[in-house]
């Protein structure tokens, strides 16, 4: 594939990206938001009790309480809008490339039909697999002092998970010619499957990501919320990057089907 090809399209990633980001957002601020609200409010009305016996009268009115940097309602809005926009241009982009080295290489698909494989690939290694070991968390709903810990388990998942599916695409490629193409994806998803499986068990739990006290009803919605958000992110992605991948490559299709069938009436001609 040409240089100038790859380039166009992760300009076409990153603009899916953008789209499907938007769309991301509307669904995180319409179901995602009012659960984060909802596990604030549980905070603070968890904290008010010490005030209630007094503690607050020896405090003077203007010590005890930071001032917010980004207040609530621009977190919720511009702030989650900054935040989905850009995880979307940069996955965009990512899986475009992505996208670049599997065409044609994971069997005779469409444009279409390998975006939708790599979006879908995308979803489960970088977010369903680790969400699955560690589930997304509201917040102020665990220990402060740990979060640290909790953040780079979840990214070490994540690393370990791609880094497995690499290996799994890999390993499926070299078995193909031997096992068949079917036997061999079946083979390298299985093995994928049994060493995430392993992981899952051997790595730590989050034993203090979420107290006790909450509220289990809550805790689902938030999750559910989390888990659609991002299932809307990646088919969006697949569904608007395949239709602007294959208006960029119709015209080589087009051309190199042009150039074969011009290459057999010659040899016609000349038997």
């Amino acid at each position: 594939m040409q240089s100038s090809t790859v380039r166009t399209l992760l300009v076409r990633g990153m603009i899916a990206g953008v789209v499907a980001g938007l769309l991301a957002f509307a669904l995180a601020y319409v179901v995602g938001e009012p659960s984060i609200d909802s596990s604030i409010a549980l905070e603070e009305s968890a904290s008010a009790p010490a005030h209630e016996h007094g503690d607050a009268a020896a405090v003077p009115a203007d010590e005890g309480e930071e001032e917010e940097l980004v207040t609530r309602p621009v977190q919720s809005t511009f702030g989650l809008a900054t935040g989905v926009l850009v995880y979307g241009v940069a996955l965009g982009g990512i899986a475009s490339l992505a996208f670049a080295v599997c065409l044609g290489r994971v069997g005779r698909l469409r444009p279409r039909a390998t975006a939708a494989l790599v979006a879908g690939a995308a979803f489960t290694t970088v977010y369903l697999v680790p969400f699955l070991k560690y589930p997304a968390t509201p917040p102020a709903v665990g220990n402060p002092d740990t979060i640290g810990k909790r953040t780079t388990l979840f990214f070490l998942m994540i690393l370990l998970s791609v880094l497995v599916a690499v290996i799994a695409v890999i390993a499926g490629r070299r078995l193909a010619p031997t096992l068949g193409n079917w036997n061999a994806t079946v083979a390298a998803g299985g093995g994928y499957v049994l060493v995430m499986g392993v992981a899952c068990l051997l790595l730590p739990a989050n034993t203090d990501a979420v107290k006790e006290t909450f509220p289990a009803a809550l805790l689902w919605e938030f999750r559910l919320a989390s888990l659609g958000v991002q299932a809307l992110l990646w088919t969006a992605f697949g569904l608007i990057f395949g239709a602007l991948a294959e208006r960029v490559l119709r015209p080589a299709a087009t051309a190199a089907a042009s150039s074969e069938a011009v290459k057999a009436g010659s040899a016609a001609r000349t038997g």
